[in-house]
């Protein structure tokens, strides 16, 4: 995977359609409610001569997905000119990734939550070494996982639960002790596809 950049370069400009929480679940679930604009940084740092993607976990504390492994991000806010000002922003504050330390390399297609934010996903290259830094009552956690774990589709499988009284299904891609599930690996089965040869 050493040229794993200049390949997402090449293939993050064919955004393609969005994906949803619902699309598992045709018929079953309705989006409800007009959408809000999101960003989220699939940041991605070689270490030790492999790519590695940084993500977090959420506090247990926190009202919304408490204790999920999510991407750093959250909704565009008015000092957001957009959705990657929004990721870049949020990074820097929720793992201490400075936002002159990345270097955007595309987008993956935007990702409807159950939750109404419509997500951009915004893809880029850690340009030096950091030290993440987990912000205070919101993150618990920030590891890194092998991009070859995530590349990987044999590693992601469908699995369900009851919500809102009905049987919802999602994608889950586990990794050691983490429980990678919901959007989150929805969008990394699509930087998946993205990375394959």
């Amino acid at each position: 995977m050493s040229d794993v950049f200049e390949h997402l370069r090449r293939t993050l400009g064919e955004e393609g359609k969005p994906t949803s929480d619902y699309e598992l679940n045709p018929g079953v679930f309705v989006p409800d409610k007009p959408t809000r604009p999101a960003g989220v940084l699939i940041a991605i740092e070689m270490r030790g001569g492999e790519p590695f993607v940084w993500l977090t976990k959420r506090s247990s504390a926190l009202k919304h997905h408490p204790g999920q492994i999510a991407f750093p991000g959250g909704k565009v806010d008015p000092v957001d000119r957009d959705a990657t000002d929004a990721a870049l922003r949020e990074a820097e504050e929720e793992i201490g990734l400075p936002r002159d330390n990345v270097e955007v390399l595309g987008f993956l297609p935007e990702h409807d939550t159950v939750t109404n934010f419509r997500v951009r996903p915004v893809v880029a290259k850690v340009l030096a070494p950091f030290t993440p830094i987990a912000e205070p009552g919101e993150v618990a956690e920030v590891f890194a996982v092998p991009l070859s774990h995530l590349a990987e589709p044999s590693n992601y499988m469908k699995e369900g639960r009851r919500w809102r009284g009905t049987r919802r299904l999602y994608y889950v891609v586990p990794y050691g002790p983490y429980y990678i599930w919901g959007a989150t690996a929805r969008m990394l089965r699509v930087l998946a596809d993205r990375v394959a040869p």
